[in-house]
């Protein structure tokens, strides 16, 4: 099992194609995108704060307890920090599985409690500049 996790500062790296894996029939890879739109509200950007002491190692306890809960081979999360534009993706989580079945439980469990559990706090941005929580 291999779990990587990671706060980036800028733009997502590219994306490597791994065909090593000979016993994993699932790569899941899920980009979360900052739409134009949050609520009623028109904007231009999301600022994504975090409490550093704390928001990488609960993003590795949480892929650990993913991977092992779901017997993935692999489970990486690259989560953006700062300001991220309209249209650019914010978060990257591939998983890897010998099925697709467990994969696809196992991307829509992560999302869900690293939203719940994880201290990542996000700010829409209008035009004006002005900042709201989302």
């Amino acid at each position: 099992m291999t779990v990587d996790v990671r706060l980036v500062d800028g733009a997502l790296p590219p994306i490597e194609d791994d065909a090593s894996r000979r016993n994993d029939g699932a790569e899941l890879i899920f980009h979360g995108r900052v739409r134009a739109r949050e609520g009623d509200d028109t904007i231009v950007a999301l600022d994504y704060e975090h409490y550093p002491a704390m928001t990488e190692r609960e993003l590795r306890v949480l892929a650990e307890d993913a991977a092992t809960r779901f017997g993935l081979s692999a489970l990486s999360c690259l989560h953006r920090i700062g300001r991220v534009a309209v249209g650019e993706a914010s978060l990257r989580v591939t998983i890897v599985s010998p099925h697709r079945a467990e994969a696809l439980e196992a991307m829509t469990w992560f999302i869900a409690e690293m939203k719940r559990r994880v201290p990542i706090w996000k700010w829409a941005v209008t035009a004006d500049g002005e900042r709201r929580p989302t």
